[in-house]
């Protein structure tokens, strides 16, 4: 008769096959982000489908749940108990879905992915349309499927933030949007207008990769298990244990886009690089939430990147890399202008202030759509009035407004509270880590982001998903996730960069 340690080893074999099944197709969909030629989008689409039909045949394998069932019967403890309790949760997802859909989500997210790119670049919203409004009745079958008693938008916000939902949402971002709104009208009224032309010029793609490179080696993304590449919207993904890919896209003369950006997704890389190896390929060795993910990027993007110590340190550097460039801009002038505060039309490239303003704004319209209450065709003006009424300020033309992001194309509804979320939980951490380190500005300024790295890997990374998103963030910081930690760096911040009373 099989032990417990024999159904544990036989779970991991099984879950190993799953997992490099889905790491195939992760790396199919970093290819057709980074390198596939147009032409070949519809033979991707099926194969990323077949891969995902098999991935899902073999997660609702009968021999799978009994072997589940048995573990849950054999009084396990720790990791091995959190082990078949994550598989279940997965497991449970997977049988509630029909394999068609899961291949028709799949096909469609290729395609969806290719004529975003061309809706993007020649501005035709109308192009792009019809693929949207396929993809949000897949999505709405998908939330049907696994749960039809429950708001479509929560089911599918659920897939990436477990536990949430659209109220829980709301009540986080009614204060916040309150006390932004507030802060962001202080700074416009202050005398302090920061001289962005620095930014604006110009800035060779090669030298902004390498000071970007290693920027973010020094910061602790290992080269020897991660590759950066360009792509039209940065992401991060991971093709398997030791095999982390981040990219980035450049622009010549905006030096921010891919400066911040790369940081950022460096964020993810190095969480990505750290999980669990011991639980590798298996659903217990993966992150837990997006939440918690871009809580790692926003940290080392915003707390650390757009820091004054971290310029002190770096600006040097900078200036080395684009000779004449910055000759004439002093250390206080740059380190302002990286950190202005003004509305824009892109979220990626929005100030610390106004961000949340980015993510209501898709919040919102996103929910509408599933929820039916906004249809495609629409979607356009709603995003120019939603700009308006948020930021005071609207787009030009599609290509800034709502064919700025890729994530509806990949049908990724429910995603865009994480953004908000994680950017509150950074700052969370960032204060339990000042209370265990102390001195964080002497780390950054002297550019020592061992400690920093390693304080996050001992109280994030390791765990993987061994704890709820909520008790993660408790066990590390102390407290559940809260606004006031963030409110007060802000106001802090920019109350002394703009001389606010």
């Amino acid at each position: 008769m099989p032990t417990s340690a024999d159904r544990l080893t036989a779970l991991r074999e099984r879950l190993a096959v799953a997992s490099h099944l889905s790491q195939a197709s992760a790396l199919l969909s970093w290819d057709q982000s980074t390198h596939m030629p147009p032409g070949g989008a519809e033979a991707r689409g099926r194969q990323m489908a077949t891969l995902a039909r098999l991935g899902h045949q073999h997660l609702t394998d009968p021999a799978l749940v009994e072997m589940v069932d048995a573990l849950e019967s054999d009084g396990l403890e720790g990791d091995e108990r959190a082990l078949v309790r994550e598989t279940r949760r997965v497991l449970d997802r997977a049988l509630k879905m029909p394999p068609d859909l899961v291949a028709a989500m799949t096909r469609q997210r290729v395609r969806g992915r290719q004529v975003w790119e061309r809706a993007r670049r020649e501005d035709d919203f109308a192009a792009f349309a019809p693929e949207l409004r396929t993809m949000i009745g897949l999505t709405r079958e998908q939330a049907a499927a696994l749960n039809d008693e429950a708001p479509a938008y929560d089911v599918l916000h659920d897939l990436y933030e477990r536990g949430s939902s659209a109220a829980r949402v709301e009540a986080v971002f009614g204060p916040l949007r309150d006390d932004i709104v507030d802060l962001a009208r202080a700074i416009r009224e202050s005398d302090v207008r920061p001289d962005t032309s620095v930014l604006r010029r110009d800035f060779p793609e090669a030298a902004q990769e390498a000071f970007a490179v290693e920027t973010v080696r020094a910061m602790g993304y290992d080269f020897e298990r991660g590759r950066i590449d360009r792509t039209a919207h940065p992401f991060a993904t991971t093709i398997g244990p030791g095999d982390v890919r981040i990219t980035t896209r450049y622009q010549r003369n905006f030096l921010p886009s891919a400066l911040f950006g790369t940081i950022h997704e460096a964020g993810h890389g190095m969480y990505n690089q750290n999980l669990p190896a011991e639980h590798a390929d298996t659903p217990l060795g993966s992150s837990v939430s997006l939440a918690i993910h871009e809580s790692q990027s926003r940290l080392w993007e915003n707390l650390i990147g757009r820091s004054r110590a971290f310029w002190e340190g770096a600006y040097p550097r900078l200036q080395a890399a684009f000779p004449g460039t910055l000759d004439d801009v002093p250390l206080v002038a740059f380190v302002a202008a990286v950190n202005d505060v003004r509305p824009s039309l892109i979220r990626v490239e929005a100030d610390e202030v106004t961000y949340h303003l980015h993510v209501m704004l898709r919040f919102e319209l996103e929910r509408a759509l599933v929820e039916g209450a906004l249809d495609v065709a629409d979607l356009p003006g709603a995003w120019n009035e939603k700009s308006r009424e948020l930021l005071g300020i609207e787009p030009s033309d599609d290509r800034d407004g709502c064919l700025q992001d890729v994530h509806w194309s990949w049908g990724m509804f429910g995603y865009f509270p994480t953004y908000s979320l994680g950017t509150l939980a950074s700052v969370q951490l960032w204060e339990a880590m000042a209370r265990d380190l102390g001195d964080l500005e002497g780390l950054v300024r002297a550019a020592r982001f061992a400690p920093i790295l390693e304080w996050l890997v001992e109280h994030v990374h390791r765990h993987g998903s061994r704890f709820a998103p909520e008790e993660l963030l408790e066990r590390a910081t102390g407290g559940p996730l809260s606004a006031e930690p963030y409110l007060r760096y802000v106001r802090a911040k920019y109350g002394a960069l703009y001389r606010l009373a």
